[in-house]
């Protein structure tokens, strides 16, 4: 194993022989400009308590320079990862004066030329263990300490961290800035964003506390910032918690910065939030892209007391930070925005990504049993984030809102700056509840696996019938016709399920919904009466979160092979225009192009690309000019023409002004690249088109966008270029390198990369061996070969049980996916 894989084991030994009581850290971050500068000087001073005469520093740079210990410079012992320390006293002064190197996968320092202005722009992201890619430092979450971090850059800079500047040297062109020390943090929400970020200031103010409040972008895209609505929605939030959490904001200011490149949605960062720049909205943006923005914005906020303030000892109980936040941010969103409809979203979109990972070979428990830093990174998933938050959601209808609130405030108020585990919590909700929470927490915390829920009549009435069973708590709804045909409630009853069959007394209905109001986390089938109904009246159900359950129930159906994939496109393209929600309608647009390419057989793929094509292009010109829902369709009509070219020559009119696009229709960046890269994928467009494309959007999204394109070229030499770039390029960049991956498996030419199967398999432990996880991850996944048959990837996982823990579950995923697709396929083949 690399000594850059940490284990826990390792970790907490060294846990228990330190107590960490400052850093100082000293970054010149000059050279940045000078693209032929890969690396910076970093200085670091750490002060510290020890219980044994020797550990280890981590740090991954280009070189340590030197080490200094309680005042004496000792020979440097690095490993690449590790550098080694010994002759410790009880008390310690280590100063560590190395070179960093500015990284382009987004782990780290990342650096980034903007191609509009040829500004620098720098911003970090470490979780789970990245920042000792910037500085020497005990890389674990539960050795706390105060950071004080002083920073040279160039003087017309933003530079920012977690606290306020607390004094700023200007001298010539540079400036240094030293922060005021933080509170005991965790090494891996620590931050520094630098460049000529543009910047909007506010504030949020509560009885006696005010927090200064910044928006940042990059300067070209200023005019997209949408400020505004962004301190709203933060104020809205800083209001709700105050109220709810009851202990104060603790990180002094609160900067939200939108940065490129970016890895992850955002990160929790407590003082500096850096999000993707892809919530900079440059073109057209539908309401559930806002919705989707504040939810984010609403769970980072809500990490500063749940992961900031409280964090957990290790990556195991890495769901007491990102089940919390997901729950949050749906809840409050509902709560305290505008956009009470977040529920909708949750239940139909998250809860879908949590089912997916649950019915994995590779699924785990809510708490998990991480074991290194490897297993850490592939666990920020489906099941801590979407299946946490969903148990967390029955957990407050199980305990009550209440009793749930005020157990947070204990804990908060109890574990401030310090590290817990599952038990600290527990503890606090039991105590406010008066319930003992042990067996809950072993049902939903500590096993695996998504129920499935059917109804069944019986000799007396009707019964729940439990797949996988687990205690509920769950509301069944029966709808019926009212006068103007619309599908209502009628009928509600609430049911508490624990065995495999559970009597429910419910009248005649046309329509039976289990878990309505979605207050457990189930699959759910629906019985052959309420199937009929909802196949034809699916649009009569008014309420937007039915809807949303059953849109689910029939997306779970057909990827379980248990609803043919026929009836599912037939019920998406009939019912898809008349779906009012958006974040449904988005939903469903993009189940259906999956489940054309993915579950509907070889024989029958060229018949449904043509209809599911069709029903994308009348939807568009269909729904109302200027929509939501048109410019979704837009989109999803973006993806159909990739393997379907009959509307190439419309849409290649309408991109060359030589045929008017459906009214109201804004052809934005974004969606001209879309409908670009789809002609380019057929054949219907070339290097010229794209080149001349380019020269009208010279932006970072832009030649990203390009880069994918010409990538997606169906041409054997296009894709043999694609390959190589992939693999030995390393200078590619995080976006760039999904771009290409993205080009090469574009338009589904099984015929042109087929070719390329053996090649994958007989790189990937070089792969993962010689790349960062974030990038090898990528690679893993993104080239997995979508073939017919499983003999390829058995025969690797067979040869090569020795190989990392974190590859073989990778593997063994994508193997999952396409037996379930192989398996699909072969139920939906006449």
């Amino acid at each position: 194993m690399s000594s850059a894989n940490l284990t826990r084991a390792e970790t907490a030994a060294r846990a228990r022989a330190l107590d960490v009581h400052s850093y100082r850290v000293e970054l010149d971050l000059r050279g940045a400009v000078d693209a032929r500068r890969t690396g910076f000087p970093t200085v670091t001073t750490l002060e510290f308590t020890a219980s044994t005469d020797k550990a280890w520093l981590d740090f991954i740079g280009d070189s340590v320079e030197s080490v200094t210990i309680n005042g004496e410079l000792v020979p440097v012992v690095y490993d690449g990862a590790r550098i080694t320390i010994g002759g410790l006293k009880e008390i310690n002064v280590v100063t560590v004066v190395a070179t960093g190197r500015y990284s382009r996968s987004g782990e780290g320092l990342h650096r980034f030329v903007d191609p509009v202005d040829g500004e620098t722009y720098l911003y970090t992201q470490y979780e789970p263990a990245d920042a000792r890619r910037v500085f020497a430092c005990f890389e674990q979450p539960d050795l706390k300490a105060p950071f004080t971090f002083v920073v040279t850059a160039p003087r017309r800079w933003q530079v920012l961290s977690n606290e306020a500047a607390e004094r700023t040297v200007q001298r010539d062109d540079t400036q240094t800035v030293t922060f005021a020390p933080t509170q005991p943090i965790s090494t891996y929400i620590t931050a520094i964003v630098a460049g000529p970020y543009h910047r909007v200031d506010a504030s949020w103010s509560r009885d006696e506390l005010t927090v200064p409040l910044g928006v940042l972008c990059r300067a070209s895209l200023a005019e997209h910032l949408d400020a505004d609505e962004i301190v709203e929605v933060t104020r809205q939030g800083m209001d709700f918690y105050a109220e709810h959490f009851d202990y104060p904001y603790p990180f002094g200011k609160y900067d939200q910065v939108f940065v490129p490149e970016y890895n992850l949605g955002a990160m929790e960062n407590p003082g500096c939030v850096t999000f993707t720049e892809a919530y900079v909205f440059r073109g057209a943006a539908t309401a559930a892209q806002h919705q989707g923005r504040a939810n984010t914005i609403l769970h980072e906020m809500a990490h500063m007391w749940f992961g900031d303030l409280v964090t957990m000892k290790w990556w195991d109980d890495l769901w007491l930070k990102e089940s919390f936040a997901d729950f949050m941010g749906a809840f409050t969103s509902a709560e305290a925005t505008k956009f009470t409809d977040a529920w909708v979203a949750f239940a139909n979109r998250r809860k879908a990504w949590a089912y997916l990972q649950d019915q994995l070979p590779t699924t785990h428990p809510i708490v998990a049993d991480i074991v290194d830093l490897e297993a850490a990174k592939l666990n920020f998933d489906g099941i801590t984030y979407a299946k946490g938050a969903s148990v967390l959601k029955q957990l407050v209808a199980y305990v009550g809102r209440d009793a749930f609130f005020e157990g947070a405030r204990r804990y908060f108020r109890k574990h401030a700056f310090g590290n817990t585990a599952l038990d600290d919590l527990l503890v606090e909700l039991s105590s406010t509840s008066g319930r003992d929470l042990t067996s809950w927490a072993q049902a939903w915390l500590q096993t695996t696996g998504v129920s499935t829920l059917h109804l069944e009549e019986s000799g007396t009435g009707y019964e729940i019938v439990q797949g996988d069973p687990r205690p509920h708590r769950l509301a069944v709804g029966c709808y019926d016709s009212d006068d103007s045909g619309d599908l209502v409630r009628t009928h509600r009853v609430e049911v508490d399920l624990a065995d495999e069959r559970t009597p429910v007394d419910l009248p005649e209905a046309a329509l039976v919904l289990l878990n309505d109001d979605d207050l457990t986390y189930a699959k759910v089938r629906l019985d052959t009466r309420s199937l009929d109904t909802v196949e034809s009246s699916l649009d009569r159900v008014r309420e937007p979160l039915a809807r949303g359950l059953l849109w689910s129930a029939l997306w779970n159906a057909t990827r379980d092979g248990e609803l043919a994939v026929d009836r599912y496109l037939s019920m998406a393209a009939g019912f898809a225009p008349y779906e009012a929600d958006i974040a449904l309608l988005t939903a469903v647009l993009a189940n259906a192009a999956q489940a054309v390419e993915h579950y509907v057989p070889d024989s029958a793929r060229t018949d449904a690309r043509r209809r599911w094509l069709d029903a994308a292009w009348d939807g568009m010109h269909g729904v109302a000019p200027g929509s939501d829902a048109q410019l979704a369709f837009a989109r999803a009509l973006g993806v159909a023409a990739s393997v379907d070219d009959r509307h190439a020559a419309d849409l290649r009119a309408i991109l060359c002004g030589n045929l008017a696009p459906p009214e109201g229709l804004r052809l934005d960046p974004d969606l001209r690249w879309s409908w670009w890269a789809a002609l380019t994928t057929t054949g219907d467009a070339d290097e010229a088109d794209l080149d001349e494309e380019l020269r009208n959007d010279d932006t970072a999204s832009g030649r990203t966008a390009h880069l994918r394109a010409l990538a997606s070229r169906p041409r054997a030499e296009v894709k043999a270029h694609a390959w190589a770039t992939i693999l030995a390029d390393h200078t590619l960049t995080n976006d760039h390198l999904d771009a290409t991956i993205a080009g090469f498996r574009a338009g589904e030419r099984r015929d042109l990369i087929s070719a390329y199967d053996t090649d994958y398999f007989a790189v990937l432990c070089e792969t993962w061996t010689s790349r960062s996880i974030e990038i090898a991850r990528r690679i893993v996944v993104g080239l997995f070969p979508a073939a017919d048959s499983l003999e390829p990837v058995d025969t690797w996982l067979e040869a090569h049980t020795d190989a990392p823990a974190a590859l073989r579950r990778l593997v063994i995923e994508q193997r999952d996916h396409l037996a379930r697709d192989l398996r699909v396929q072969r139920i939906n083949t006449p």
